[in-house]
């Protein structure tokens, strides 16, 4: 369901998201401005389906490219996982993970137990690995 209450039929979805993917032909960039321009229901659907995978979503919410290990992770795993979150990173007892939540991607850094940052927008990715290395700067 759309954020504006309109359904879109899965087999539209489906269609869209297959023409999206062969007009941008592998090239991430390209489909992330394509998906700009899809209306914001209709994107938001797409950006949490089994359609597009955890790495095209990430590229699109933050344009940049994460290391190879990260970027592996995210191509095997369905936007749709993006729903309960994916873990990133770890470091010592703490732990990033990748989530969409209320339609805006979220990274957390979290001690297992309770988030103790969260952060959103097109740098939130940086600010969460930034947090993640260096954890006493939060006290």
């Amino acid at each position: 369901m759309t954020s504006g209450g309109d359904r879109i039929p899965y087999r539209d979805l489906v269609a869209l998201a297959d023409r999206l993917l062969d007009e941008s032909d592998d090239d991430v960039d390209l489909l992330s401005r394509m998906i700009e321009k899809l209306t914001t229901g209709i994107r938001d659907e797409l950006l949490i389906s089994d359609l597009l995978n955890a790495y095209q979503v990430f590229y699109f919410f933050f344009r940049i490219e994460p290391d190879a290990f990260v970027t592996e992770l995210l191509e095997l795993e369905p936007a749709s996982a993006l729903i309960t979150g994916i873990k990133l990173h770890e470091i010592d007892l703490l732990e990033m993970i990748f989530s969409i939540k209320n339609h805006e991607a979220r990274i957390a850094i979290s001690d297992g137990e309770k988030e103790i940052a969260v952060f959103s927008g097109k740098a939130a990715y940086t600010e969460g690995l930034h947090v993640l290395q260096n954890p006493g700067e939060l006290e």
